[in-house]
């Protein structure tokens, strides 16, 4: 198929502009390798690198996809899409690892595309000036902000699907992983499928005229929904002796903050399993028994886990286990009767009998437990993500992310541009919404992933508990299979319990489960 070409600011030397005519995949040009596994196995596939997939390439050195292909891989095998974004930075398309989910799904025997993506910190020089634009010649252009990532991303999705006859692999079950902000991509990519306010930004980039829905998304601590991201982190941490006894400054935005929290989650409408409505009132206590969940399946595991963070276990013989979610029962249970993390599925362990002292956990303060996260890593300042100009703080990442070509930072939220006596531009407001999965799940112009495998742990807090619980939920509310996990002890960090992982991605891709 022939794409139209469209012409962009001039580059550097050193990162020329690429126009070509077509989407290229030759398979003739693939390269053998073996790689050796942690296990000391070996897994032999073919590798196939620096394919462009958009055909007006801003930056050839982050718009190209590497796809590799284990020996015996048929037509119909699974495809797994790994990002390596971490900080809404660029992310350059990078060779499988022997230690992460990459190396294990070539060793599974899937196909594994590996997409590099425009981030906040990617740049060229203009090679010429452009008055239409304003750029002058030798200027910096960042190439990469919002919403660059998923748009690359998007596009990387349609070459797989361009090129499915060509290439092993079925581009019908391709399955998303990232973690942190990359977990937010995967997120994105899974929620916001075929949307057709993506459509003229893929076209002016000369993406494959195929659809961008995915069959799966693996999130690993999704940094997203940064637009309420702030309210979420001072509703959970404001009342933490790491708040309170603070800069009086930071906690008096932490408590404004805070009160902006209900009226959001409120607006949700989301509804626990059991079909109670979670709001603001109730929401601590949904915390409080999904980290319970998490820690009496880690317990059954073998896992020891102390009293003294606010955990409180039975203290008669023959105790009968409380349900999981108090009066909220049924949890983010796990695909089927699988084990998570090699324990007990949730609602499924022994309730009576001849049970040891101390072998149920039936209750948590969750004010001594949120200050053992803390403890674990100091808490991000007030607000946790949009800081620019707020308490006389410099600009984060995110502040970055929404800025324009010239390497500008703004606010992003409301509450950051009051603060600074400025107002949203509609620019940013819809570069906002276009990074935020929970806008587009449940929209009928929009193809959600039917399958989710959702994970952030039980001591991150990077983001608060609340932002992956929204995503979860809204999702399973919409009728979405959703594994979801506030996985016991773990910090931020992505691609753990692969075994677990990949069991999920065997359910959901065998036949007459998809």
């Amino acid at each position: 198929m022939s794409l139209v070409v469209v012409l962009c600011v001039g580059m550097s030397a050193k990162q020329k502009q690429v126009v070509t005519p077509q989407l290229q995949f030759d398979v003739s040009k693939g390269e053998t390798r073996v790689m050796t596994m942690p296990d000391g196995s070996k897994v032999n596939y073919t590798a196939y690198e620096g394919m462009l997939f958009v055909t007006n390439v801003e930056d050839s050195a982050y718009q190209t996809i590497n796809v590799y292909v284990p020996d015996g891989a048929t037509q119909q095998i699974p495809i797994f899409l790994r990002t390596y974004v971490g900080g809404y930075m660029a992310s350059a398309a990078s060779k499988p690892q022997a230690g992460d989910a990459t190396g294990r799904a070539l060793k599974e025997g899937y196909v594994v595309a590996i997409p590099g993506s425009r981030g906040r910190n990617s740049t060229v020089i203009a090679a010429k000036t452009d008055k239409k634009t304003g750029i002058k010649k030798g200027q910096t252009i960042y190439t990469g902000r919002a919403p660059k990532a998923i748009l690359d991303l998007k596009a990387a999705i349609r070459y797989l699907r361009h090129f499915d006859k060509e290439m092993l692999g079925d581009a019908e079950k391709i399955i998303t992983d990232g973690t942190s902000a990359g977990g937010a991509m995967s997120s994105l990519m899974g929620a916001t499928g075929n949307n057709p306010a993506y459509e003229p930004l893929l076209k002016a980039m000369g993406a494959a005229n195929e659809r961008d829905d995915v069959f799966a998304s693996v999130c690993f601590c999704p940094i997203t929904d940064l637009d309420h991201a702030d309210m979420a982190y001072e509703w959970l941490y404001n009342g933490t002796d790491s708040r309170q006894q603070g800069n009086p400054d930071v906690l008096a935005v932490s408590n404004e903050l805070k009160s902006q929290f209900a009226a959001y989650v409120n607006g949700l409408r989301l509804k626990t399993p059991d079909g109670t409505l979670l709001t603001a009132d109730n929401y601590l206590d949904f915390i409080k028994h999904e980290i319970i969940r998490a820690a009496q399946i880690a317990k059954n595991a073998g896992a020891d886990i102390p009293d003294s963070i606010g955990f409180v276990f039975n203290q008669e013989a023959g105790f009968g286990a409380p349900p999981v979610n108090g009066g909220m029962t049924g949890g983010m249970k796990p695909q089927g009767n699988k084990k998570p993390d090699g324990g007990m599925p949730p609602m499924m362990m022994p309730r009576g009998g001849s049970k040891k002292a101390g072998e149920y956990i039936i209750d948590l303060d969750m004010q001594k437990y949120l200050n053992y996260v803390v403890s674990t890593q100091p808490l991000k300042t007030a607000p946790a993500f949009d800081t620019k100009g707020v308490c006389e703080q410099n600009a984060s990442g995110e502040n970055e992310e929404f800025g324009d070509q010239t390497g500008s930072s703004v606010n992003f939220t409301e509450y950051g541009a009051a603060k600074n006596g400025t107002m949203l531009t509609d620019a940013i407001r819809e570069n906002v919404r276009l990074l935020n999965p929970m806008y587009f799940i449940g929209e009928e112009e929009t193809d959600v992933a039917p399958h989710w495998y959702i994970r952030h742990g039980a001591r991150d807090r990077d983001t608060s508990f609340p932002i992956p619980l929204n995503l979860a939920l809204k999702l399973q509310n919409a009728g979405k299979d959703v594994n979801y996990l506030l996985a016991w002890n773990r910090p931020h960090s992505g691609d753990y319990a692969l075994d677990e992982l990949f069991q999920w991605i065997r359910d959901i891709t065998s036949p007459g489960n998809n």
